[in-house]
């Protein structure tokens, strides 16, 4: 059997199956009046002191913590994948490739008002940033794409864009969607 006292033992059972750090009143709850506390806590914080875990007191509340110069073992940096809504893929490349670009021209290219969290949720990816104003009444605001938008897609610059016939190529254009144009041409050849 150990040799550790057993008021040290049970402060720190009770401790280390706290949900919640513990005030002196409520750890003697759990172990009695006959302990002396002030000293078992004493003690046993000099035990854990400079180990991975330590028996920290913080606003009159006891409680183990993993050791401030260990922390960065637990941090977990995970990249959350950022998922876009069909309008702001669309208000992204409506940018990239017509800017600088006001909101309202953006509007008139895709058909359809834009709210304001979509170009938020694009300046928060940091791809898309204020680019001054358009020299025209009511001076509307200008949108552009950054530095960041090129390296997360894999650009050296806005050149590096597909053009219409990689983006066909591609598949990510419907082989079915057609100029006026082209379909007034083919109507008039099916009339022959």
């Amino acid at each position: 059997m150990s040799d550790i006292d057993p008021a040290i033992r049970a402060v720190e059972a009770v401790l280390f199956a706290a949900e919640a750090p513990l005030t002196a009143d409520e750890i003697a709850a759990y172990v009695g009046p006959d302990v002396d506390l002030k000293q078992t806590l004493r003690l046993l914080a000099e035990d854990y002191a400079g180990r991975g875990v330590e028996l920290v007191e913080r606003g009159g509340r006891w409680h183990f913590q993993t050791a401030p110069d260990l922390a960065h073992f637990l941090r977990r940096e995970r990249e959350e994948p950022k998922r876009l809504s069909r309008a702001a893929v669309e208000t992204l490349a409506i940018i990239a490739y017509q800017e600088p670009v006001s909101r309202a021209e953006i509007e008139a290219i895709r058909g359809v008002q834009i709210s304001k969290g979509t170009l938020d949720v694009l300046m928060e990816a940091g791809w898309v940033r204020p680019a001054g104003r358009r020299e025209a009444p009511g001076r509307p605001l200008l949108y552009a794409t950054t530095q960041g938008f090129l390296t997360h897609f894999g650009l050296q610059s806005r050149r590096d864009l597909p053009g219409i016939d990689d983006l066909k190529a591609a598949g990510l254009l419907d082989p079915l969607d057609t100029t006026p144009g082209e379909l007034e041409l083919e109507s008039a050849d099916e009339s022959d």
